[in-house]
C-alpha cells in the first residue's frame, strides 16, 4: 500500500480526476436487460446529478444512459437461490426456488395502486462483511479450532475471488428490480477485511475499482497456512490425508492451494461505491487493541496452528465472559504453546493500518474506480483521522456513514461521545432530506462501553442510546448494517433496521435497497438479495477463477454450523418497507 499522502497532495491530485463509470473488464462483460432474463449488451445508465447541500459533494455522476427499465427478477434471489442437492454430509449445491418479496406494514399501511405511482429516490447495493482474509497471517487464531470445528472456515482461503465474483453481479444487474432505476452506487458496510492489515486492505480496494492483484503473502505462490500443514483438524485440500473435513465428506483438491493463491484480476464496480468500516478493519483479529504482542505477531515468522483441546475451550470460554480488549487470555496461550508454532515468512505487508493510513489509501487515486475519489472520506477526514462522515446520494437524501467499532478494544460496537453528538447536529441540519444511516454493528451488537485509550475522558454509547436519538428525527428512513451475519431487519417506531449477512458466511449475500416515494403519504424501502455470480453447481476439477467462486460458496454451505438460519425469516430477506412520511 503507498505511503500516507498528504492533504495537500492529494487535493491537487484529485481535480484530476473525473468521476464515471468505468469500463467493464473480464468477467461478466454483459448486462441482463431487466425482465427479458437474456445477456444483451447496454450502454452505461444515468446517475442523477445533485447539488451540493450544507457544504456536501454533489453525488458522483455517471455518463448519460436509459433513465429506468421495467421491474425483473433474473440475477437475483427473487428468481433463484443456491440449494443443496442429494443427502449425506458433503452437499453439493444447484438452482433453488427463490425467495417471495414479503410487504411489512408495522411502521405504516400499505396503499392500493401505489406501485404503479411511486417514483424513485434512490437504488443501491450493500456489501458487508466481505472478510478478505490473508489466511498466512500469523495473528490468525485458527487455532481455536481444536476447541469446536466450526472455529475455522474451510472456505476463508477464496474471499477474494467471491468478492471480485460479486463485482460481476452488480456489474450484470445495472438496475434495480424492483423499480428499474439505475443501481446508484455500492456501500460497504464494514469487515472489508479480517486481519486489520496493508495487503488486505490493497486487495478490497482492487476487488472494488478493478486491477490485478495476487491474494498471497509471504513466501510467493508457495501456501503457508493451516491447509498444508498435515494436521487432521483442518481440511487438507491437496493431500490424501483423512482428516476431519474429508472424514465429512469434504473432497480431495489437488491443486487447491496453488489456485488459491494465484492472480486475479476484477473489472471493479462500474458505479460509485462508498466504505464504512467495521471491528475487522481496525483491531486485530476483530477483537484487540493494537499493542506491541500483535504487531509484532503480524510481522513475524512464527505461527501457532494448533492448541490442545482443553486450553482452547477455555479460551472460547474467558472470552465468552466479557471483554477482553487487550487479549490478555489470547497472549497467555499464545505464549504457553510457543514452543509447538511453526516457521513462516515474514511480510511486512501484514502491518496494521492506522485510521489515517486507511483513509489515505482510500483516496489514492489508483483506487478511484468508477469514484468518487475518497470513497466517501475526503481530506478533511485524512487530516483529522476520523472514520465518519455524510455524503449526499441524490436529490433530497443523505447518506450517513458511522464509525461503531471501539478502538479501546473488543467486537462488540459503540459510538463515543463526539460522534453521537456529531450525528445528531447532522441529523438536524438535514432535517429536510430523508436520511439513510450506514454502520457496521447493528443496534444489539453495540453494547461495549469500554473507552477509546486515545480518548480516555470519553463516554461510550450503545445501541439503546443511538435507537433513542435517531427515533427523535423523524427524517431517518432506515438504520442499515451487518456483523451479525445474518438478515434481520427491525421496526424502530418511526424508522426500519436493516441487518444483511455477510459475504463469507453461507448463504454469501448482498442487498440491493430502493428507496420510493408512493405518494400517498408513505415511503418504501424495497430490498433484494442478491447471490454473487458465481454458478451454482460445480466442477471440482475447474481452479479458474470462476470455477473457485463457485467452490467457494459450496465450501461455504459445507462448514461446521454454516447450516443455522443466517438467510433469516422470509420477512428478512425479499421485503418491502413500508413506513411513513414524514
Amino acid at each position: 500500500m503507498p505511503g500516507p499522502v498528504s492533504a495537500a497532495a492529494l487535493s491537487r491530485r484529485n481535480i484530476l480526476i473525473a468521476s464515471g463509470a468505468t469500463a467493464l473488464g473480464a468477467g461478466l462483460g454483459f448486462a441482463l436487460v431487466p425482465g427479458s432474463g437474456d445477456a444483451t449488451a447496454v450502454p452505461p445508465f444515468a446517475e442523477p446529478v445533485t447539488g451540493p447541500a450544507s457544504g456536501l459533494p454533489a453525488a458522483p455522476t455517471s455518463p448519460a444512459g436509459p433513465a429506468a427499465a421495467r421491474p425483473y427478477t433474473a440475477g437475483t434471489t427473487l428468481h433463484s437461490v443456491a440449494a443443496p442437492r442429494g443427502r449425506g454430509g458433503y452437499r453439493r449445491l444447484g438452482d433453488g426456488p427463490g425467495w417471495k418479496r414479503v410487504t411489512r406494514t408495522e411502521l405504516a399501511a400499505a396503499g392500493s395502486g401505489r406501485a404503479a405511482r411511486r417514483t424513485s429516490l434512490s437504488c443501491f447495493v450493500q456489501f458487508t462483511d466481505l472478510h478478505l482474509t490473508d489466511v498466512q497471517n500469523p495473528q490468525r487464531y485458527e487455532f481455536l479450532r481444536s476447541a469446536a470445528p466450526a472455529g475455522w472456515r474451510p472456505q476463508e482461503a477464496l474471499t477474494n475471488a467471491g468478492a471480485v465474483s460479486l463485482v460481476e453481479r452488480v456489474n450484470a444487474l445495472r438496475y434495480g428490480p424492483a423499480t428499474g432505476m439505475p443501481i446508484g452506487f455500492v456501500m460497504t458496510t464494514g469487515d472489508n477485511t479480517d486481519n486489520n492489515s496493508r495487503i488486505e486492505l490493497d486487495w478490497f480496494l482492487a476487488v472494488m475499482s478493478g486491477g490485478r492483484f495476487t491474494p498471497d503473502s509471504g513466501d510467493a505462490g508457495h501456501y503457508e497456512g493451516v491447509q498444508d500443514s498435515g494436521l487432521k483438524g483442518f481440511w487438507q485440500p491437496d493431500a490424501a490425508l483423512r482428516d476431519l473435513d474429508k472424514a465429512a465428506g469434504y473432497p480431495r483438491l489437488p491443486g487447491f492451494l496453488a489456485a488459491a493463491v494465484r492472480e486475479l484480476n476484477s473489472p471493479g464496480l462500474n458505479v460509485p461505491w462508498y466504505s464504512t468500516i467495521g471491528n475487522h478493519d481496525q483491531l486485530y483479529g476483530g477483537s484487540y487493541a493494537a499493542s506491541s504482542f500483535f504487531h509484532d505477531l503480524a510481522l513475524g515468522s512464527r505461527k501457532l496452528f494448533w492448541l490442545p483441546r482443553a486450553e482452547a475451550e477455555a479460551v472460547n470460554a474467558f472470552l465468552r465472559q466479557g471483554p477482553d480488549p487487550q487479549g490478555t487470555r489470547f497472549r497467555e496461550a499464545w505464549n504457553r504453546y510457543k514452543s509447538s508454532a511453526r516457521t513462516v515468512t515474514p511480510d511486512g505487508r501484514r502491518a496494521p493500518v492506522t485510521p489515517r493510513e486507511y483513509i489515505a489509501a482510500h483516496l489514492d487515486p489508483a483506487h478511484a474506480g468508477a469514484g468518487p475519489v475518497g470513497h466517501g472520506y475526503t481530506t478533511a477526514e485524512l487530516d483529522s483521522g476520523r472514520l465518519h462522515y455524510a455524503f449526499r446520494i441524490s436529490d433530497g437524501v443523505l447518506g450517513i456513514s458511522l464509525d461503531t467499532t471501539d478502538r479501546g478494544g473488543d467486537y462488540r460496537g459503540s459510538l463515543g461521545t463526539d460522534q453521537l453528538n456529531w450525528l445528531d447536529r447532522t441529523l438536524t441540519a438535514h432535517a429536510d432530506d430523508t436520511v439513510l444511516v450506514f454502520s457496521h454493528h447493528p443496534s444489539w451488537s453495540m453494547t461495549n462501553l469500554v473507552r477509546d485509550p486515545a480518548r480516555p475522558g470519553e463516554r461510550r454509547h450503545g445501541g439503546d442510546e443511538v435507537l433513542a436519538l435517531l427515533g427523535r428525527h423523524a427524517n431517518v428512513a432506515a438504520w442499515i448494517n451487518g456483523h451479525s451475519h445474518k438478515n434481520r431487519i427491525v421496526p424502530h417506531g418511526t424508522f426500519w433496521e436493516v441487518s444483511t449477512a455477510s459475504h463469507v458466511d453461507y448463504p454469501q449475500l448482498a442487498r440491493i435497497i430502493e428507496l420510493t416515494d408512493n405518494h400517498d403519504g408513505t415511503l418504501s424501502l424495497l430490498c433484494t438479495l442478491v447471490e454473487s455470480a458465481a454458478p451454482y453447481r460445480t466442477d471440482l476439477s475447474d481452479l479458474s477463477q470462476t470455477g473457485l467462486a463457485a467452490l467457494y460458496r459450496e465450501l461455504a454451505f459445507n462448514a461446521p454450523g454454516s447450516r443455522a438460519t443466517l438467510s433469516g425469516e422470509p420477512g428478512d430477506r425479499n421485503v418491502e418497507l413500508l413506513l411513513k412520511k414524514r
